[in-house]
């Protein structure tokens, strides 16, 4: 079983989006997978779970509470964090995880509110050891808008994470969201762009580089 978390402590930087799209894609690969929110508002427990998808059931599991059991014989666990993670919670949240996608808003002061949190989740020790990868993506980013320029200086202070992509901020997304869907699961000439830009994170969470080291 490979445990997946999207993990960030602000909020609007489309964690859930994330969260619900990767569940969508591995259902649709036959995988059996698990959505597992701890956000108190339920964003991707409400949208996606306990429905089928590509065949597959599609099990949500409510973590708020931080009590909670993964069922058995699964390929895939996909973590929904909440907000305003502290810094003395990282270390907690990361025990679960095997790979880390953290997603980040390229806009300065969101780029700049988070930094110390990606630098705490680099310097925990689950992170140092390779226990634990992590990755970073930037999210809701608006096209024909100088991204690029802010998000290669905010990437010099975050080395030690790869950056896999950035995803467009697209309508297509809330359309999927209204059908309780995801991405993926839309006619592909709607959505070739969009599934353009998360080829390279479905390729890194497919590889060894997203893996504990033995």
């Amino acid at each position: 079983m490979q445990s997946v978390m999207v993990f960030n402590s602000k909020v609007g930087l489309g964690k859930s989006t994330v969260s619900t799209n990767l569940v969508s894609y591995f259902a649709l690969q036959s995988e059996k997978m698990v959505l597992t929110d701890f956000d108190l508002q339920f964003s991707s427990f409400e949208e996606l779970t306990n429905r089928l998808c590509g065949g597959n059931l599609i099990t949500g599991i409510d973590a708020s509470k931080d009590i909670f059991q993964a069922p058995r014989k699964i390929n895939y666990i996909i973590y929904d964090t909440s907000a305003a993670i502290l810094a003395n919670e990282v270390t907690h949240y990361l025990r679960r995880a095997q790979s880390v996608i953290i997603p980040v808003l390229p806009v300065p002061i969101d780029m700049r509110a988070v930094t110390l949190l990606i630098q705490n989740v680099l310097a925990n020790r689950r992170v140092i050891r390779k226990q634990c990868r992590v990755a970073l993506i930037a999210t809701r980013c608006r096209e024909n808008t100088n991204i690029y320029q802010q998000l290669n200086i905010y990437l010099k202070k975050v080395r030690k994470a790869p950056f896999l992509s950035v995803l467009r901020e697209s309508q297509n997304y809330n359309k999927a969201s209204e059908k309780g869907q995801g991405i993926f699961e839309l006619p592909p000439y709607l959505v070739s762009r969009d599934l353009d830009q998360w080829e390279p994170i479905i390729k890194w969470l497919r590889s060894k580089r997203s893996q504990p080291a033995n």
